[in-house]
């Protein structure tokens, strides 16, 4: 008694009790056969209202209802039944209560432990009885166990057409393109096992996370994505470059967890072009190679989730929307100002998803933006990097072919290319812009052939990494000039960038291009300086490489890839993936530790498709958009 008694004086007074303490709280014989008898009351009472019903009260008669189903036999959850106070209990509690019971009277002496036991025991038949002999129940049993049965397999069901893949078409398989020459074929297994090395790190270490930090082993995210980090930027931008590469079984990894984990609903403002050339881009170019209509599917989730960013006076959408409330806005470095890369680098993802789908709205939202600029006053014919997203005109008088202007030019000819050449005034708006930047814009000297930039009129001598894509979409454009003198001299002058931006990687101690590069000195004494040391692993140099190459096939392309390739694998590489670096003329630079997504939808696309034969992804069937996604030429 000694323990009860200190636990009652803690309890009501809170004072502590030592072993050697004389308090002690002992009961006396009168007491002790006081309690006795009133438990035997107590279990006398309780029996008589067992047997007989007119005795209890409502609750315990409730308390006593025979149970309709047990869990144990059937095997699916009880429904509940409500006590008399509004409550709910399981039908289970009666068989609960009566084993208690039963439990109870075994620990009791004597003839009335006897009675009660085989009273007990009667009433528990009794309940089964009921249960096996009610053939009422016993079909309603059934029937949910039936109905149960049949939500299940709907859910199964839902799950394995998820999983399977569902095709709208046939879709031919696009091939091996494997190159006859063995060493183009060796150097193109070297960027797949790079390929290999940056997706097995991401899978490991950030599965379904935005990107990697691969000398951390973490995951990695960017402003761009807004506040999620779980929307697999790296896995959607990388399916099509796993589907073209032949990794089937990692494409297949990555198609289950698009079905089973992907819902596009990020937290905070996102880039509405980063969505669309990333994710959109992404989900339609594995759409457009495989027919799979789950990747269809969850690309119209993602493209109407962003149809608020258009509501705007003129057409023009936002930069930045928060898809949980449909709020829009635009960047405050850019003043609240619209960008012209970025509102002329939807056309060919909307157009597809027409295409498609048969919604015209896709296409009528970019449509409009077209329609605006080609209407819009344009000095010189050169069009601005800011516009107003309410009256949509010109904000400033800036003008670069490089961050801010690049991918909108790009998707002029692209647009024209992707409609089997049927989009004339994408074609008049491509071939306008391409003079008006030559009249007004190029440079050369000392071997060194670029676009200069433009802020109010005065020309700035800076090309940004951005900007080296122009060298292959001039040589593109050649392709389908409508005379020959402007197809050779296009030709020409993309081959001439292309030199330049080698240049700018050849002349680096890592023999990787910086950020940023600018010229000083005119004529002869032009010189090219590394100004934004950082390189972050773009494509843009070695993309122009794949055009120039399939366009001409100098082995000088092939060449300069293959010096990227063993650079980058170089200085890049890391114990799970690649990063990018901090300083290109460093004999020991620093790594950034992320591995960007473009770099596995871009950068290592185009140099496995440098070292491929030409039937891998032709260019009269296929355009890429600004990520290097794969989408049809449409042939309407």
């Amino acid at each position: 008694m000694y323990l009860v008694s200190s636990l009652f004086q803690h309890f009501t007074r809170g004072l502590p009790i030592t072993p050697g303490s004389s308090l002690r709280f002992r009961l006396k014989p009168r007491q002790i056969i006081y309690l006795i008898t009133s438990l035997i009351i107590i279990i006398i009472v309780g029996y008589l209202k067992l047997k007989h019903p007119t005795l209890r009260s409502k609750d315990e008669e409730l308390l006593l209802q025979p149970s309709i189903i047990r869990v144990t036999e059937v095997g699916i959850p009880l429904p509940d039944v409500p006590d008399v106070d509004g409550t709910h209990r399981s039908q289970d509690t009666d068989l609960s209560r009566l084993e208690e019971m039963n439990r109870i009277a075994h620990g009791l002496n004597g003839e009335l432990r006897e009675k009660l036991l085989k009273d007990i025991e009667q009433a528990l038949a009794e309940e089964n009885h009921i249960i096996i002999g009610d053939k009422d129940v016993e079909e309603e049993i059934v029937q949910d166990k039936r109905r149960i049965e049949d939500e299940d397999e709907e859910i199964q069901d839902k799950l394995h057409k998820k999983l399977v893949v569902e095709k709208d078409k046939s879709h031919s398989d696009i091939g091996d393109g494997s190159d006859k020459d063995p060493e183009a074929q060796k150097k193109r297994d070297k960027v797949k096992e790079m390929m290999t090395h940056a997706w097995n790190g991401y899978k490991q270490y950030a599965w379904g996370a935005n990107e990697l930090k691969p000398n951390s082993r973490t995951a990695h995210t960017a402003q761009i994505f807004g506040s999620s980090s779980g929307m697999g930027a790296t896995l959607i931008d990388s399916l099509d470059t796993l589907y073209i590469m032949g990794m089937r079984e990692e494409f297949d990894e990555a198609r289950k967890w698009v079905a089973t984990q992907f819902h596009f609903d990020p937290m905070g403002h996102i880039s509405v072009f980063e969505v669309n050339i990333r994710f959109l881009g992404g989900l339609l170019a594995a759409y457009a190679l495989t027919g799979d209509v789950l990747f269809k599917d969850k690309a119209v989730e993602v493209v109407d989730k962003l149809l608020p960013a258009f509501n705007t006076g003129s057409g023009i959408s936002m930069s930045l929307i928060n898809v949980g409330s449909g709020q829009t806005m635009n960047y405050h470095w850019a003043g609240g100002q619209c960008i012209l890369a970025e509102i002329g680098t939807l056309h060919l993802e909307f157009a597809y998803l027409t295409e498609i789908t048969g919604n015209k709205v896709y296409l009528e939202k970019v449509q409009k933006i077209r329609n605006h600029l080609d209407n819009l006053n344009k000095p010189d014919g050169l069009y601005s990097n800011y516009l107003s997203s309410g009256s949509g005109q010109f904000a400033q008088n800036s003008v670069t072919t490089g961050a801010l202007g690049d991918s909108f030019y790009e998707y002029l000819l692209k647009s024209w290319l992707q409609t089997n050449r049927t989009d004339d005034q994408a074609k008049r708006m491509y071939y306008e812009a391409m003079d008006a930047l030559e009249k007004h814009l190029l440079q050369r000297g000392n071997g060194y052939t670029y676009f200069a930039e433009s802020h109010g009129g005065r020309l700035s001598h800076k090309v940004d990494h951005l900007a080296c894509f122009i060298g292959g979409t001039l040589a593109m454009g050649s392709k389908w000039a409508t005379d020959e003198a402007k197809r050779s001299h296009q030709l020409t002058l993309g081959g001439e960038i292309a030199h330049t931006c080698h240049q700018s990687y050849s002349e680096q101690t890592t023999g990787i291009g910086p950020e940023t590069f600018t010229f000083s000195g005119s004529g002869n004494e032009k010189r090219l300086h590394a100004s934004g040391r950082s390189y972050i692993m773009r494509p843009e140099v070695v993309e122009t490489y794949f055009y120039l190459w399939r366009l001409t096939h100098e082995q000088r392309y092939r060449d300069w890839a293959w010096e990227a390739v063993l650079s980058i694998d170089k200085y890049c590489r890391g114990t799970a993936g690649f990063s990018g670096i901090h300083d290109v003329t460093s004999p020991n630079p620093r790594q950034d530790d992320v591995q960007q997504s473009f770099f596995l939808a871009e950068t290592l696309k185009y140099l496995y498709l440098i070292f491929s034969d030409d039937s891998l992804i032709p260019l009269d069937q296929w355009v890429f958009n600004t990520e290097a996604h794969t989408l049809p030429v449409l042939h309407r």
